[in-house]
């Protein structure tokens, strides 16, 4: 019974809310009406963020995938697809057995968590203000996402067993290790013995929803493979001409950046880690159309650019700006207002306009343009937080942006290194040539167009 008074309670503030936005007379009533929200009512409501969100950010798994599909030449297709959906259960499965732990439990303060496998509590029996599990799951998808960013950098010249023991090592340590500092309530986070960090920079690092904790952090570890690897076979002549090898299929890359865009909602949204009041609901509502704008603010800078400059717009550059516009808010989507929303975002797709090329003068061959989208437009994003939000410092931020950076290079260069030493990283000039569909996988994409295949 008592449940059903709470439950009535909550419709009936709901009705007077909606009453009161459709009939003015009725605003003084809906006003008065009690604000508080069940206890009960606030772990539903809290737990169904983490749970909606967390299938949004899923959702940027084939968006990643797409993506990649359509940037990569037909004769590697498969191999992108089947890189995409291995790397998501393997960072589901290394996050359990690892990540969140050594993410979460016990940092206090200091540089790493617990060294022991996660254990969620039995239904019913969750402590606090949500589900354990709803938890676990939302912050096992923000770990996937940043193995998705390393696929397709180095794509179409690596093997993928190697890939795939980096994943496994990035997403239960690399990752979880930077992210324990920030989120884990470790040296870079507030609540924990801070004094070095909020004495010297006069606040600590700011990082919503993981412009550097996520997408830099995956960028830092693409940039370290893709030295490693060289580019792609053909990619740089020897008098410093640059091939263009175009992707496969440009609907398909769109397609991806467009679930990529709607999963960001829940990226962002979902790390208001609340929504059981009023306050969190607003809040979440303007995290989502700031999102929108800085994403749209991308789009718009880089096509305009790319007229600009080159006398075409560049489709590529048009879905790279989008994705880079949402990278840039994703470190603060809640204070700016929409003008500065889209600002950073437009910066964002600034950023890969002048970026993309500069890479191919220095031949670091990116193939999806990873590098200049979560990596740079990331450090961007992370950068304009103090612009929006009064309680970050540019001393700070640079602090958190250069000591992840670090980290993150140099144990991704300990792992390609043994990984390079001991299986070798590239497949052989023949195999890559013909394509890893074959080589590596043993199934094209589109077997109708293959050299080797017969049409029926």
């Amino acid at each position: 019974m008592t449940s059903i008074w709470k439950w009535s309670g909550s419709l009936a503030l709901a009705g007077g809310l909606f009453l009161a936005g459709n009939d003015p007379g009725l605003a003084q009533d809906a006003a008065a009406a009690p604000k508080g929200v069940p206890i009960d009512s606030q772990y539903v409501f809290n737990t169904l963020l983490f749970l909606i969100a967390g299938f949004l950010v899923m959702w940027m798994a084939a968006g990643f995938a797409m993506l990649e599909a359509g940037m990569v030449r037909s004769k590697n297709v498969s191999m992108q697809c089947t890189k995409n959906i291995a790397l998501f259960a393997i960072a589901g499965i290394m996050y359990w057995a690892l990540g969140y732990n050594v993410m979460y439990d016990g940092v206090d303060g200091g540089f790493i968590g617990s060294l022991t496998p996660k254990s969620i509590p039995e239904p019913g029996s969750d402590p606090g203000s949500y589900s354990a599990a709803s938890d676990w799951f939302f912050q096992m998808v923000f770990c996937a996402t940043a193995a998705s960013i390393v696929s397709g950098t180095i794509a179409e010249r690596i093997k993928l067993w190697p890939f795939l023991i980096f994943v496994a090592v990035l997403t239960s340590l690399i990752y979880p290790i930077q992210g324990a500092w920030k989120w884990g309530a470790g040296w870079l986070a507030s609540g924990a013995d801070t004094s070095w960090i909020k004495t010297f920079a006069g606040a600590e690092f700011q990082d919503f929803a993981g412009s550097t904790l996520v997408h830099s952090t995956g960028g830092w570890a693409a940039l370290v493979g893709a030295l490693l690897l060289g580019a792609r076979a053909g990619k740089y002549g020897p008098n410093g001409q640059i091939n263009p090898m175009p992707g496969s299929n440009m609907p398909l890359a769109t397609l991806g950046t467009f679930i990529l865009w709607l999963g960001w909602f829940g990226f962002n949204g979902g790390s208001q880690l609340a929504m059981g009041t009023l306050e969190d609901a607003s809040a979440v509502s303007r995290i989502f159309m700031n999102t929108n704008l800085a994403a749209a603010g991308g789009v718009v800078v880089a096509i305009m650019l790319n007229q600009l400059f080159y006398g075409k717009v560049d489709l590529t550059m048009a879905l790279n700006g989008a994705l880079a516009g949402l990278v840039a808010i994703t470190a603060e989507p809640l204070t700016p207002s929409p003008l500065w929303s889209l600002i950073i975002g437009g910066l964002g797709g600034a950023i890969v306009v002048f970026a993309v090329p500069l890479l191919d003068k220095l031949k670091i061959d990116d193939v999806v343009g990873a590098i200049p989208v979560h990596l740079l437009a990331g450090i961007w994003g992370t950068l304009a937080v103090p612009l929006t939000n009064d309680g970050a410092t540019f001393t700070a931020q640079i602090v958190g942006i250069v000591s992840i950076g670090l980290f993150v290079s140099v144990a991704s260069l300990v792992v390609w290194l043994l990984l390079k030493m001991t299986m070798g990283l590239r497949p052989s000039v023949e195999m890559e040539t013909g394509g890893l569909d074959i080589g590596e996988i043993g199934l094209e994409a589109y077997p109708e167009f293959g050299s080797g295949s017969q049409r029926i």
